[in-house]
């Protein structure tokens, strides 16, 4: 049933803004009348969920898919039916959720399962969820299963934010000083020297090595700017080809700190996304294809799919994984001893936690050692500004 998206205005003469789904726009605004509404504005709406740019700038459905899964879980959970679960949850949505949760009901009403509706909605439900659900269905389990995606939705935003905020104070840091510092070379400083300039007094060599540094960002500053803007455009481009994704792997990997933090951060999501899927009954090599798709690193999807490959081919999992640089021993051997002893869903969840543990604590420490070099640097060079700016005066009043 299509989506309709309207403006209105009730008795009260109280604007409103809402989705309505409905057979056809005359109808939508049949509908509409009958509840006293009188429409200016009715169009079809297929949502789009995101934005045509880049997927950085895009805005993420995590946190709403993991509220939405888990209190859909609690109406299943009471024994609400699906259908009327949607309708209820759609209440509490506006705009782009409430398309979301109308569209799932629509087609779950005409007999699609639940699974094949999210497959309509890729931006919203990624292949993990989805795979999750579908199993949900076919073993009549499917509040637990959604208690379980809400969880691992959960748990991996939540050690995405961490890392995220460890490093956003160094990150604000570091633009607020190069913006100083750029506003000091070419605005402040200029006027300074030109005063000194004036004077016809030799300059000494740290104020003339800052003139030079000063008159060229003046007067080149604009080409420096558009090369940053082109080379930006050109790293983009070419983050988007596989080729250059493997690039960014490889040189993030050797960044000392920041590549070991990297790998284990790699590692223990690829742990929670195997360990969750599996506890859903899910084979394992089939948890390795879903884990290879929700992965952005070149490098792990090609361990995994060499794993993938050789455990279908017999050999051990352990085994398989240590074929491949990627995985540290611990790992291998975690994954040797969980297949023997049965118990690999509970070894990796620890292997998850332990991971998710370390990788906080490297950014936070990581975050302790940046902020104070960033500022002792802007601090040195804030100094050298006023040195070689006061030296010249100091000297014209045989101070030095």
């Amino acid at each position: 049933m299509p989506v309709f998206q309207y403006q209105a205005i009730d008795r009260e003469n109280r604007p409103h803004n809402g989705v309505i789904d409905s057979d056809s726009a005359r109808q939508a605004r049949e509908e509409l009348r009958s509840l006293g509404f009188r429409v200016s504005k009715i169009v079809e709406s297929t949502p789009k969920l995101g934005l045509s740019i880049p997927i950085p700038f895009r805005p993420s459905w995590g946190h709403w898919v993991a509220s939405f899964c888990s209190e859909l879980a609690t109406l299943l959970s009471v024994d609400v039916p699906l259908v009327e679960s949607l309708m209820t949850l759609r209440q509490q949505y506006k705009r782009q959720a409430e398309a979301v949760v109308l569209r799932l009901k629509d087609e779950v009403a005409t007999g699609q399962s639940l699974a094949a509706a999210m497959k309509h909605q890729p931006d919203v439900f990624d292949e993990l969820c989805i795979k999750m659900v579908e199993v949900g269905e076919n073993t009549g389990r499917l509040d637990e299963v959604l208690r379980q995606v809400a969880d691992f939705k959960q748990r991996s935003l939540a050690f995405r934010d961490r890392v995220l905020s460890s490093l956003l104070y160094p990150a604000i840091l570091l633009s607020v000083s190069i913006a100083v510092s750029v506003f000091l070379m070419t605005v402040v400083v200029p006027m300074l020297l030109e005063n000194l300039k004036d004077s016809g007094q030799e300059l000494p060599w740290p104020t003339m090595m800052l003139q030079a540094i000063s008159g060229f960002l003046v007067s080149y500053g604009w080409v420096l700017l558009i090369l940053l803007i082109v080379d930006g455009f050109l790293v983009a481009i070419t983050l988007r080809t596989e080729w250059g994704r493997r690039l960014r792997d490889r040189v993030l990997l050797k960044i000392p700190v920041i590549g070991k933090m990297s790998r284990q951060q790699e590692i223990a999501r690829v742990a929670l996304i195997v360990a969750t899927l599996l506890k859903s009954g899910i084979k394992f090599v089939q948890t390795i294809n879903i884990a290879i798709g929700s992965s952005k690193n070149e490098l792990l999807k090609d361990a995994l799919r060499n794993c993938a490959t050789q455990v279908q081919s017999g050999k051990e999992i352990g085994a398989s994984l240590g074929d491949s640089s990627y995985f540290p021993p611990l790992v291998t051997q975690i994954f040797s001893v969980g297949q023997e002893s049965g118990q690999l869903e509970e070894m990796l969840f620890r292997l998850s936690k332990d991971y998710d543990r370390q990788v906080e604590s490297t950014a936070g420490r990581l975050s302790t050692i940046v902020e104070p070099v960033l500022i002792l640097l802007l601090s040195v060079f804030i100094g050298f500004i006023m040195f070689a700016t006061l030296m010249p005066i100091l000297e014209a009043g045989n101070v030095l």
